[in-house]
């Protein structure tokens, strides 16, 4: 039999992982790995610097860029110019901080394509780090959003001209 984990409602948090692995049924190392790589949702896990260390499939799909062509560049790989100051600006205060407000909240940006053309894409992070340390990267699952933004933008505009 495991040991219980204090839950949320005794104060302290309850670990995600740890116990399930010690539960005959939980998923192994191996199936968790295979969930990421071939999850729908882009997985792109970066460095402090902003390197591309990790690129699933979904990622090749909704960017154009196979995983061979993005591992270990920049992520300006998919980041508009006109945003990157901005962005990068964001990312060095993260790295610092060791917080970001976009791991419980969903962060809606455009993105770029390898062809060029411009996505919209939603997503959250999660800062990589060891107990006591600041992060050493970040890993974020994303979207392409950019069907329902279009939409959403059409419909935006539609109501404001019905209101004039």
């Amino acid at each position: 039999m495991t040991e219980q984990t204090p839950s949320s409602d005794e104060g302290g948090e309850a670990p995600c992982f740890a116990p399930l692995f010690e539960e005959p049924d939980a998923p192994s190392e191996r199936q968790l790995a295979q969930l990421v790589h071939e999850l729908a949702d882009a997985v792109v896990i970066a460095d402090a610097d902003g390197a591309i260390t990790f690129w699933n499939e979904s990622a090749a799909r909704i960017f154009g860029w196979s995983p061979a062509e993005a591992i270990g560049r920049s992520l300006d790989l998919i980041i508009p110019e006109r945003l990157r100051d901005r962005h990068w600006a964001g990312y060095r205060g993260v790295m610092a901080s060791g917080e970001t407000r976009y791991g419980v909240t969903l962060l809606e940006v455009p993105a770029l394509h390898k062809d060029g053309r411009q996505l919209s894409v939603a997503f959250t992070v999660t800062l990589l780090r060891r107990p006591g340390e600041r992060p050493h990267g970040i890993a974020a699952v994303l979207r392409d959003d950019t069907v329902r933004w279009t939409e959403r933008r059409q419909l935006t505009d539609r109501i404001a001209e019905l209101e004039r």
